[in-house]
C-alpha cells in the first residue's frame, strides 16, 4: 500500500488561473515540460522474440521485459527487469515451471526495483543483491512444490540506473555485448561444463558431448538451491541479451554479436537471431530479449 501511495500520489491543488486585462491565460501543462537539457540522455529499446522451434512441438520458454524510467526533472533513471527461463519435465511440466519461476521472480523484482528508485537509494548494490537471491529461492520453493518433476532455468536482469544485478540458475546466458566484444556474464550450470572447467573437456568436445544438456543445478530440483549473484556495469554503447540454450546451443557467439550489433533495431535483432536458430536446424525452444542503451 506504501509503494502504491508512493507511485499514485493525490494530485495537489492547482492554483487559480491568472488573468490579465480579463483575458484568461492558460497554465502550463507540467507534462509539457521536459529536463534541462543534457549533452547526452540514455533511454532504453527492448526486443523479446521466441520460438517452439523447428523440431519441438510447443514452447517451455519463458520471458519477461519489464522496463521504464523514473525520478526527478534534475535525475531521471532507467530501471528494467528481463527473464528468460526454460522449461524442464515431460507432460507439460517444464511450461508450467518456467511459468511459475518467471512470473514470481517478475513481480517481486520489480515491487523492489521501484521502491529503491522511490527511495531514493543509490547504495543498493548489496541489498539488490540479496533481494534477486531471495527471489528466485522463492521461485524455486514454488515449482517444488505444485509442478513435481519440472524444472526450469531461469537468468534475469535487475537494471537500476547504470548497473544490472543478475541472477542465474541453470543454462540460459546472459551476455554483454559491445562492438567487437562479447563476454558471456553467466556460468552455465551444466554437467559438460563443469568437466570442461576441471580440464577434463576441451570446449570444442564439450560443443559436441551427448550430455551436454544435463543440468547439476535448475529451479524445481531440490528444497535447497544455490543461486549466482553478480553484478556488472551496463556500459556506454552496451547491449544485454538473455537467451535460452536454444539459441546459444546452435547460433555461434560470433554470428550472434554480428546480429546483435548490426541490426536497426533491438527487435529486428531478435528476430534474426530466432530465424538464425532455426535455420541451424531448430532443435529446441528458442527465446531472446535484448536491451540496448541509446545515447543522444
Amino acid at each position: 500500500m506504501d509503494l502504491l501511495k508512493k507511485l499514485f500520489p493525490k494530485p495537489k491543488p492547482q492554483p487559480k488561473t491568472p488573468s490579465v486585462e480579463g483575458v484568461k491565460t492558460a497554465p502550463l501543462d507540467p507534462s509539457l515540460v521536459g529536463p534541462p537539457p543534457t549533452s547526452q540522455q540514455v533511454h532504453l529499446t527492448v526486443g523479446v522474440a521466441q520460438s517452439s522451434g523447428i523440431e519441438r512441438t510447443h514452447n517451455e520458454d519463458a520471458a519477461m521485459a519489464i522496463h521504464g524510467t523514473m525520478g526527478s526533472m534534475e535525475k531521471v533513471q532507467e530501471f528494467g527487469v528481463f527473464l528468460v527461463a526454460d522449461g524442464m519435465g515431460g507432460h507439460r511440466s517444464g511450461e508450467v515451471a518456467s511459468a511459475i519461476a518467471a512470473r514470481t521472480v517478475t513481480s517481486s523484482l520489480t515491487e523492489s526495483a521501484l521502491s529503491a528508485l522511490i527511495e531514493g537509494n543509490d547504495a543498493y548494490a548489496e541489498p539488490l543483491q540479496d533481494l534477486v537471491r531471495k527471489a528466485l529461492e522463492e521461485a524455486n520453493q514454488l515449482v517444488v512444490e505444485r509442478v513435481p518433476g519440472g524444472g526450469t532455468t531461469l537468468t534475469v536482469a535487475v537494471l537500476l540506473g547504470q548497473q544490472i544485478t543478475l541472477g542465474h540458475v541453470g543454462d540460459s546466458r546472459a551476455y554483454m555485448i559491445e562492438p567487437g566484444k562479447t563476454v558471456v556474464l553467466s556460468r552455465d550450470h551444466s554437467l559438460v561444463k563443469r568437466l570442461e572447467e576441471l580440464g577434463q573437456l576441451t570446449a570444442e568436445e564439450a560443443d559436441i558431448h551427448p550430455q551436454r544438456n544435463v543440468l547439476y543445478r535448475a529451479i524445481g530440483q531440490g528444497a535447497n538451491l544455490e543461486v549466482d549473484v553478480t553484478s556488472h556495469p551496463f556500459p556506454a554503447g552496451g547491449q544485454l541479451l538473455l537467451c535460452s540454450d536454444g539459441l546459444w546451443g546452435v547460433v555461434p557467439d560470433p554470428e550472434i554479436e554480428r546480429i546483435v550489433t548490426q541490426t536497426a533495431t533491438p527487435q529486428s535483432a531478435c528476430d534474426q537471431l530466432v530465424a538464425a536458430a532455426n535455420a541451424a536446424g531448430g532443435p529446441d525452444n528458442i527465446t531472446a530479449v535484448l536491451v540496448r542503451q541509446n545515447r543522444n
